[in-house]
């Protein structure tokens, strides 16, 4: 390899890098944002019809992400990589410059920031699509396992850092967290039309209408239907069983199997499912699901945890909370940051399936000790199991995209890694949707008693506390979330008026609100947990059933033709 090569490599890996950054991190910086947000736009978030705005703000950008990425990296199979990557930063840094300057307020503010939200998951899209395939195109097979972890678990970890990051910023503006990603965003688009090339061959070829259509409508109708599913229906804390809801899936399914059927007869499709011939590629993708399936919603977990009950129990006001919240989950970065590279750098050398399979094996390990901690537990245990599942994503998460990406054609990296991609998207939003969901019926199943009693217990006359029982758990669950004390948003002040002073402080202070649902969450933390754990086995189990080390080497002689539209079979090698 000549020096020019040599350094071009790390040129891609540091700009690919930066992109996946912002792109990851801007997915979880509005969340710990979110109460500075409403409160800016002059918005209550516990009034329960206000709850489709709440997720929307969240879930919008993963779900553009997750409806688009394979499109894009298709695209950019097609008329080169690099030139969609760059684009991806244009649109992304003046997304993220109008979002600054949203001047409207109530529900008009909120549609305003949804929208831009949207147009920012385009470009995060491109960016997201690409990347991988721009790295694997730059390093040789032998030190992709590096160069994919550290791109992998850098983007992983900007999940995590975009807390820290929205708790410092929202306090001060809520506009900063839009705001600070221009001037990175500026530097990346500068740096990616300046240093980044084609290696890629762009393969020109029709644009699959049919199938993106129907793709882009089965995962919307699906996503869709999460964000109503976690909302209260027909009497029902949720409303998975509602005629709408059902409705949605059905229609969302017909569409992925029309899109399926499109596929295959389609001579150029944007989902290449000829790819799933290879097992590694298959087996690999199988445990990206499941895994992200297992580690979406344990963000959203977390911070319930740490911002509605435990950091108001140990004395934190609730305007602190989202702040502290991203700082005591950092050990899970940092294991991440720490363990991600050095096991992609070694699997180069032993392998990814190992690694991954002990990987998702460890993090069941550590979702299993969760479920053993006590609710107001003793950070230095929580902080050390934290560090653990970190540990042991990253251990998962670079030997896996590697292996994924090595198995890949050069010419379908694109498209591959694309596909890759959306499933992880697509199963962090399923995720989400799933932790809410049992969250929420195990609140449902005590927490209406649970808060009548301890109403009444502090001077709350009973009919009154009946009625504020009824409030949907998932408004409580929001109130956890966004590190808000609802009571007195629940009772109100003539209510309050009427208590004594001991009273008015008790329910209205740190503790009252975390106690009342501290046991409702247990319960739901716990079948939350349960069902993580069985994600990651099943990961595991996938993993290890990929089969020997898989590497698509680049040389012109066993590269398929770039007009061919057949997966050309894996070169094997001892694992």
């Amino acid at each position: 390899m000549n020096v020019s090569a040599d350094r071009y490599k790390w040129i891609a890996l540091s700009n690919a890098t930066l992109a996946v950054l912002l792109a990851t991190l801007d997915g979880s910086i509005t969340i710990i944002a979110m109460p500075d947000i409403f409160r800016g736009i002059h918005l209550d978030p516990l009034v329960p019809a206000n709850s489709f705005y709440l997720l929307w703000m969240i879930l919008g950008y993963l779900v553009v992400c997750s409806v688009l990425i394979v499109s894009l990296g298709r695209l950019g199979d097609m008329v080169g990589r690099v030139k969609i990557f760059r684009l991806g930063f244009v649109i992304y840094t003046a997304a993220s410059l109008v979002l600054a300057i949203d001047w409207m307020q109530g529900r008009n503010g909120a549609i305003f920031l949804i929208f831009f939200r949207l147009v920012q998951g385009l470009g995060g899209a491109c960016l997201l699509a690409n990347a991988s395939a721009i790295i694997a195109d730059a390093f040789p097979a032998n030190q992709r396992g590096m160069a994919l972890g550290i791109n992998n678990i850098v983007g992983v970890s900007g999940v995590f850092i975009g807390l820290v990051l929205g708790g410092v910023l929202a306090p001060v503006d809520w506009r900063l967290v839009f705001l600070i990603s221009v001037p990175v965003g500026l530097f990346g688009t500068v740096w990616a039309y300046t240093g980044l090339r084609e290696l890629s061959t762009p393969r020109r070829a029709p644009i699959d209408w049919a199938g993106n259509l129907f793709f882009a409508l089965g995962l919307v109708l699906i996503m869709v239907a999460v964000t109503y599913g976690i909302r209260p229906a027909g009497g029902h804390a949720t409303g998975w069983a509602s005629p709408r809801v059902l409705g949605l899936v059905g229609a969302g399914l017909v569409s992925l199997v029309a899109f399926v059927i499109v596929e295959r007869r389609t001579p150029d499709p944007m989902f290449r499912l000829p790819l799933f011939h290879i097992r590694a590629f298959t087996f690999g993708t199988l445990s990206t699901f499941l895994s992200a399936i297992a580690r979406g919603g344990l963000m959203f977990m977390l911070i319930i945890w740490l911002q509605g009950i435990w950091l108001p129990q140990h004395g934190y006001d609730f305007t602190e909370t989202p702040l502290w919240a991203g700082i005591y989950m950092l050990p899970l970065t940092v294991g991440m940051l720490l363990v991600g590279p050095a096991s992609g750098f070694l699997s180069d050398r032993f392998g990814a399936r190992g690694f991954a399979t002990s990987g998702m094996l460890l993090t069941a390990l550590g979702f299993g000790l969760l479920i053993l901690l006590p609710t107001n537990f003793s950070y230095p245990l929580f902080g050390a199991i934290l560090f653990l599942i970190g540990a042991s994503m990253g251990m998962f998460a670079s030997p896996n995209r590697a292996a994924v990406m090595n198995s890949l054609p050069p010419a379908d990296r694109g498209a591959g890694g694309a596909m890759n991609q959306t499933f992880q998207n697509s199963a962090q939003v399923l995720s989400i949707g799933i932790f809410f969901t049992l969250i929420i019926i195990g609140l449902s199943a005590t927490l209406p008693e649970t808060m009548s009693t301890g109403l009444q217990a502090h001077g709350v006359s009973p009919a009154t506390a009946q009625s504020a029982s009824t409030l949907p758990p998932v408004s409580i669950l929001f109130a956890a979330f966004l590190g808000y004390n609802p009571i007195q948003h629940i009772l109100g002040p003539h209510v309050l008026a009427g208590l004594s002073a001991h009273n008015q402080a008790v329910l209205t202070g740190n503790t009252f609100f975390p106690n009342l649902i501290s046991a409702p969450f247990r319960s739901g933390l716990h079948i939350a947990f349960a069902f993580a754990i069985v994600a990651c086995l099943i990961a595991a189990a996938a993993s290890l059933m990929r089969g020997r080390r898989t590497v698509e080497v680049d040389d012109a002689k066993t590269a398929p033709s770039p007009h061919s539209s057949r997966a050309p079979l894996p070169i094997s090698g001892k694992f």
